[in-house]
């Protein structure tokens, strides 16, 4: 269960999103990105205009083929590029609360912080913590209006998959396999069944796993995390880890830029993590003099070929090693 604050363009899409309880992505690797990491019974705002719309829960998602004629949102041509950008990837939302809030309130400093460190949106979605979530929840009043249906049983569906051979991408339905999504991958395995305990206790880190949430990249000074699992409710104290995925090789600057976010975060900071497909030895040896943990991680499909996400995540894995080289 997780809550995000999903960017929206202008006024009229939002007025659109509300009116027909959905929200809607574009044919980019933005829009993939956004649509694979917002999951069902997952909760969401809109934001417009530094405020906040509406508390939903998320109860379906869908893909549309040939959505370029699918309503509520028309197509959008960006006279820079030249580029035409439709919403394939859409959600279909259960309205909770009815509410309009300005995000300078101190309940929304965790995504305010976000954005300030960003300097602007410049993204589709931010992840909120369970502290905001809970804030929201009381903010307003209970939905009570009544919003149009789309029927989507009109438009043909599709699976949304994703390969690192470049060849075979075919956006929207096929897109190259990126760091964006590993890391969306990696969180949705680590929020599911005893996967988080697992992964921790391999760097004898010995909290209730079970108090834990895993929020995707959190901005810093020195950059943005890509993975911080932190308490969901500080009581005392307000323990967390950084997690930092790179797709490919680790090399010295990974490891250095893992060490800086650790030492922005300060002693909160129980680990730093530094996951990668593989450690060079070179790195092996350099890591020994700093302060941080290595893992590699493996997926077990052919991702050469087109591979959906869900099969991505049930297929990762990830397994702590030792810094010492093999001499």
């Amino acid at each position: 269960m997780k809550y995000y604050l999903v960017s929206v363009s202008n006024r009229t899409n939002l007025n659109l999103c509300i009116n027909y309880a959905m929200a809607g992505f574009t044919n980019s690797i933005n829009g993939a990105w956004t649509y694979v990491e917002i999951d069902r019974g997952d909760f969401l705002s809109f934001l417009y205009g530094a405020k906040v719309y509406n508390l939903y829960r998320v109860k379906e998602k869908i893909a549309i083929r040939n959505a370029d004629k699918a309503p509520p949102w028309p197509p959008v041509t960006f006279s820079m590029s030249g580029r035409t950008y439709y919403f394939p990837f859409r959600l279909i939302l259960e309205p909770l609360r009815k509410l309009e809030e300005p995000l300078v309130r101190a309940e929304f400093s965790y995504v305010a912080e976000n954005l300030l460190l960003r300097g602007g949106y410049r993204k589709t979605h931010f992840q909120a913590d369970q502290t905001t979530l809970q804030s929201v929840s009381q903010m307003g009043i209970p939905y009570n209006e009544r919003t149009k249906r789309f029927d989507y049983s009109r438009y043909e569906l599709f699976d949304l998959k994703f390969t690192r051979n470049r060849a075979l991408a075919q956006a929207p339905e096929i897109f190259h396999f990126n760091e964006l999504i590993l890391q969306s991958a990696m969180k949705n395995y680590l929020s599911k069944g005893d996967n988080l305990e697992i992964f921790l206790s391999s760097f004898d880190i010995k909290i209730p796993f079970n108090s834990l949430e895993i929020l995707g990249e959190k901005a810093l000074p020195e950059g943005h995390v890509d993975l911080l699992i932190k308490d969901a409710t500080p009581i005392g104290s307000s323990n967390s880890i950084i997690v930092e995925v790179k797709s490919s090789s680790a090399r010295t600057a990974d490891v250095e830029q893992t060490i800086s976010y650790g030492k922005e975060m300060g002693d909160d900071c129980l680990k730093c993590i530094l996951v990668a497909k593989k450690f060079p030895r070179r790195i092996l040896e350099y890591s020994c003099d700093h302060p941080l943990d290595l893992a590699t991680y493996k997926i077990g499909v052919d991702l050469e070929k087109e591979v959906g996400f869900s099969e991505i995540t049930n297929n990762l894995q990830l397994s702590a090693i030792s810094k010492t080289p093999i001499r």
